[in-house]
């Protein structure tokens, strides 16, 4: 019976045990399914909301191949919508790392594609396209047709179709190569602007990219175009510019020309509106090809880096220059204006009513300033001589003594009124800052010397910008003007999206100072040290300038700023050649003559009719008389009584045609060609060297050769001497035909 309930006790609490036990192990698995699940929970959250970007971005880079179109930048036009800089089709070639077997084959991608692209190294591509894990990388882009067919044909030799790819691009490409060069800038590999307008207005210029979205197979092959998004890229805005084609052409011809007759170091000018302040042409020489802006041309200054022999000295130097290449002179650069600056302290002088139009002063050579002796560029002086003749002579007493009449404060008001204290603001990017005490003299610390030497144009520096824009501000009734070189935007559907409207900044003098001012500047070109941009028909006012560098001991720079018509200024022109080596280093010697063919070339090109006086019109062109089915003899006769030559080609006793022909304008005692056979084989010849003589001289020199000479520059003055023809020595021409001969004097052009 014991034995009965100690069984019965013993089942009892086995079976609370077992109990117990059960419920333990249930609580265990139920806590171990809840963790487990409370774990996947956790990183389902993890991925899908922590990570959902990462692995969302990872999964469509394995299903969906998503190429970048590139979108073409805004086009940049000149005033008469010439296309200055456009995007032009090209490809992109890239390499699948992913899809390389072996190292062999990786080195015969690298070796092909180097040879295509001789601009970049087996080296570099090997690296580029080393990590086996990328699906895509960049070899090169902007590749033009010839390299890409190249790519084409070098993938299908070799099966490398999975390998290399090749996509639409886009590609900067300039039509003008070096036209406007420091204007436009130019764009880097990425297609960002890295000088010049490209580089102000990349915003602007800059589209927006398309983008095809297709989805991949399991392999990572591209599926059919079922699958496929396309978004269309959009082009850029365009820049419409105030700069014009044909008068650009002419600064930068102007300029080249000078670079190379005074074996200047540099030369650089600007035309502008002065009605408006918009830039009609600015250039600086030597300039570059906007297509391959890194490959320097210019003669000299390949000949200096020829002397480095060490080669990493030599590739410092080279890109210092091709720096210096890009940089716009006209903008970037500083310089000492000298006399030119004279035309400021009349203003000044004049509205303050310090001076009159009536004052003297009486040179003697020299003044004494703060126990110095400034002497005038005329040491014997002047003499007595009213305030017209003293910019016409450039004297530096002269203004000197309106300087100090002014005194320290009102010459600083005029100063920084005319905008040398600032930046002008033009929408070109680097414009030289003016720092006080550095680029010039404070309020503070300007004392009788410094305002003595700042009234004729010493001892501080101006940027070519301000200087044009004062000056126009003379020229126009006293109004400073905000320059800009882009008049216009417009979307790609040519539609107009901003118009510039111009900005008088302020009124620095009145109109009437202003007419006064002109009026003498005018009397400088006609009579004075600018007489070499005096152009018959039109009246030029002008001031020269030539000051010592403050920078280089012994080296100097030549100017002139002129304005046209004088009686009613449309337009100015700067001019500034740094360290002329030649004969002559004044700016009325070597940049008066380039900047009266500017104005000239310029004037005549906007219509604007010239008016002769009678001195002029006794000496330009007339019309060529008919002479055709007259014999030889009574043609001969004609001519000559008429005051010109007559030269026949051929055996015949009849003028059967005649160059020039009938109205034909023909200089004064020119000649006249009388063709005598209707198979005339002798119609060309030989120009001669028309250069260094006199106007009598080399008139009589091309009428004996067959030609006629049409007479351009400082031709009423008598000391003349010609510089310059447009036609070279021993290139052959039309017999009778017209060579522009360019004339300048060195007498009385001093300042």
């Amino acid at each position: 019976m014991l034995d009965s309930l100690f069984c019965d006790y013993a089942r009892c609490v086995m079976a609370r045990v077992n109990s117990n036990l059960k419920k333990r192990c249930l609580s265990g698995i139920a806590f171990i399914l809840v963790l487990g699940f409370g774990l996947d929970i956790v990183r389902l959250f993890y991925f899908q909301v922590i990570k959902a970007d990462e692995y969302r971005t990872a999964a469509e880079a394995q299903q969906l191949s998503d190429t970048v179109i590139s979108a073409d930048r805004g086009v940049i036009y000149d005033a008469n919508m010439n296309v200055l800089a456009e995007s032009a089709s090209a490809w992109l070639v890239y390499v699948n790392p992913s899809k390389i077997k072996d190292d062999a084959q990786a080195a015969l991608v690298a070796d092909g594609l180097s040879k295509i692209f001789t601009d970049m190294t087996v080296e570099s591509i090997a690296k580029k396209i080393s990590n086996r894990d990328y699906s895509y990388v960049k070899i090169k882009g902007g590749v033009e047709y010839g390299s890409k067919t190249a790519v084409a044909e070098f993938r299908s030799k070799n099966e490398l179709g999975e390998i290399i790819g090749i996509d639409p691009d886009t590609k900067r490409y300039y039509p003008f190569n070096n036209f406007a060069s420091t204007i436009i800038g130019m764009t880097n590999s990425e297609n960002n602007g890295r000088a010049g307008l490209e580089l102000m207005y990349n915003d602007t210029l800059t589209g927006t990219p398309g983008r095809i979205i297709t989805a991949k197979d399991a392999q990572s092959g591209l599926m059919s175009s079922n699958y496929e998004t396309k978004f269309d890229a959009e082009q850029g805005t365009s820049l419409v510019l105030t700069i014009d084609k044909t008068i650009q052409y002419a600064l930068e011809k102007g300029l080249s020309q000078a670079v190379v007759d005074n074996e200047a170091e540099s030369a650089y000018g600007i035309v502008m509106d002065v009605k408006t302040g918009a830039i009609l042409a600015m250039a600086t020489m030597p300039d570059y090809d906007l297509n391959v802006p890194s490959v320097i041309t210019d003669k000299k200054t390949l000949a200096e880096l020829a002397k480095i022999k060490d080669p990493d000295e030599y590739d410092v130097a080279y890109n210092n220059e091709v720096f210096l290449m890009w940089r716009n002179k006209a903008i970037s650069d500083t310089y000492e204006p000298g006399s030119v600056f004279k035309i400021f302290t009349a203003a000044a002088g004049l509205e303050e009513g310090v001076v009159t139009p009536q004052s003297t002063y009486n040179c003697t050579g020299s003044i004494k300033v703060a126990e110095n002796i400034i002497h005038c560029h005329d040491t014997s002086g002047h003499g007595m001589q009213d305030l017209s003749e003293g910019l016409t002579n450039s004297c530096n007493p002269f203004f000197i003594t309106i300087g100090q009449k002014l005194d320290t404060e009102r010459f600083y008001k005029y100063f920084e009124a005319f905008g040398f204290t600032e930046e002008t603001g033009i929408d070109l990017p680097a414009e030289a800052e003016p720092a006080a005490d550095i680029t010039y003299h404070s309020k503070d610390k300007m004392g009788i010397a410094q305002v003595s030497s700042s009234a004729f144009g010493q001892t501080f520096q101006v940027s070519a910008i301000q200087m044009i824009t004062a000056v126009s501000a003379v020229a126009n009734g006293g109004k400073l003007m905000q320059p800009y070189v882009v008049a216009k935007k417009l979307d790609q559907d040519g539609n107009t999206v901003f118009e510039m409207t111009p900005t008088v900044r302020r009124q620095v003098v009145s109109e009437s100072t202003s007419k006064t001012v002109v009026s003498m500047m005018e009397k400088v070109v006609a009579e004075g040290t600018g007489k070499n941009a005096y152009i018959p028909g039109y009246r030029v006012a002008g001031k020269t300038g030539t000051s010592e560098k403050l920078t280089v001991d012994g080296e100097y720079i030549a100017s002139f700023v002129g304005c046209a018509p004088a009686d009613d200024p449309r337009i100015a022109v700067l001019i500034v050649i740094d360290e002329p080596q030649g004969a002559s280093h004044g700016g009325g010697a070597i940049a008066a003559p380039v900047a009266g063919s500017i104005i000239e070339q310029t004037l005549k090109y906007m219509n604007v009719e010239p008016v002769y006086t009678d001195e002029e019109l006794s000496k330009i062109n007339a019309s060529a008389p008919d002479v055709v089915d007259m014999s030889v003899s009574a043609a001969k006769s004609a001519l000559t009584n008429q005051g010109f030559t007559a030269r026949v080609v051929g055996k015949g006793d009849k003028v059967i045609s005649q160059y020039p022909i009938k109205g034909q304008s023909i200089p004064l005692n020119g000649v006249v060609i009388l063709y005598t056979e209707t198979d005339n084989k002798n119609t060309t010849s030989t120009v001669p060297n028309l250069i260094g003589l006199s106007i009598s001289q080399a008139n009589e020199k091309a009428v004996n050769s067959g030609y006629n000479i049409k007479i351009s520059g400082a031709s009423l003055d008598s000391e003349v001497v010609s510089y310059r023809q447009s036609v070279d020595e021993g290139a052959k021409a039309e017999l009778g035909s017209t060579i522009t001969v360019y004339f300048k004097t060195t007498t009385g052009v001093e300042d």
